[in-house]
């Protein structure tokens, strides 16, 4: 069997579920599954520069570490109406992290051997 893929995608700064999202996205790194990790609606901001270094929730990991991992051993990308929406252009986020749009996100989910993950407001939803 090959390496799965963990699609996640983050849509919330809302503090659980975005650790959440961030947390399940690199402990898949380290179990060796290659992870693709989407920020949209406002979590695209946790892509600039300092946003996620002042995240901060009680008993959770450090979200600018967690982020560093996927961006040392995944793909970071954010949305591209999201990042346009709220005025950011590639040279606004942290070195690594692409903008991409919904027909990459479905290439990503549709792969033979990936698994989708949502966290948002309201928790998340497996997108199978």
């Amino acid at each position: 069997m090959g390496q799965r893929t963990l699609v996640v995608k983050c849509t919330t700064v809302d503090p659980e579920p975005c650790s959440q999202a961030f947390t399940v996205a690199a402990t898949a790194l380290a179990a060796g599954a290659r992870v693709s990790l989407w920020l949209t609606g406002d979590a695209t901001l946790l892509a600039t520069p300092g946003r996620a270094e002042g995240f901060a929730l009680p008993h959770a990991a450090p979200l600018a570490d967690l982020r560093d991992a996927v961006l040392a051993e995944g793909t970071l990308t954010v949305c591209t109406q999201c990042a346009a929406r709220r005025g950011l252009e590639a040279a606004d986020l942290l070195p690594g992290t692409r903008i991409a749009g919904a027909a990459a996100f479905v290439d990503e989910v549709l792969a033979e051997g990936a698994q989708a993950l949502v966290y948002g407001a309201g928790g998340t939803t497996p997108a199978s």
